[in-house]
């Protein structure tokens, strides 16, 4: 009697552990942030990039999350009184500060299309022709479907 029960003991231990490790990978928690990447020879806009008043430009970047993107915005302000949320080491050469009288402002979300890890983002922007010209920011905020999300802070110069 004494042995079927630690034989049985040790079976429903065993049962329990292999339970255990048959959950598959794809329901682990996500714990990791989405990425953002600008590196591209083709990205754009960059630290410190100028844009011009009354033209478009193409907003361009590699988005990446190890489970499922979710979705991307855009904010680009003024940067006339010289705040900072600039994620990137170098700094750009800054314009007097300034009150603004038109500044530009934008925010603007785009479409990811569902169940994507990577895409590339191409997006034309607009910029009206009688705005402030001087420094902006271009913030982008990535966020992967389970709500992990990564910002970007660039310095543009809108002219």
């Amino acid at each position: 009697m004494k042995n079927f029960f630690k034989i049985s003991t040790c079976i429903f231990a065993l049962a329990l552990f292999a339970a255990g490790c048959s959950k598959k990978n794809d329901d682990r928690v996500d714990t990791e942030y989405p990425v953002i990447d600008l590196s591209a020879s083709n990205a754009f806009p960059q630290q410190c990039s100028v844009i011009n008043r009354g033209e478009s430009f193409t907003f361009r970047a590699k988005l990446s999350d190890n489970v499922q993107l979710g979705s991307v915005s855009v904010d680009v302000h003024n940067n006339f009184d010289h705040h900072s949320h600039s994620t990137e080491v170098n700094d750009c050469q800054m314009e007097a500060v300034k009150t603004p009288v038109n500044p530009y402002l934008l925010i603007r979300s785009f479409q990811i299309a569902e169940g994507l890890k990577e895409t590339e983002i191409s997006q034309t922007i607009a910029v009206p022709a009688d705005v402030d010209p001087g420094d902006y920011h271009f913030l982008i905020r990535l966020t992967d479907k389970e709500g992990w999300q990564t910002i970007k802070g660039i310095s543009i110069k809108i002219q």
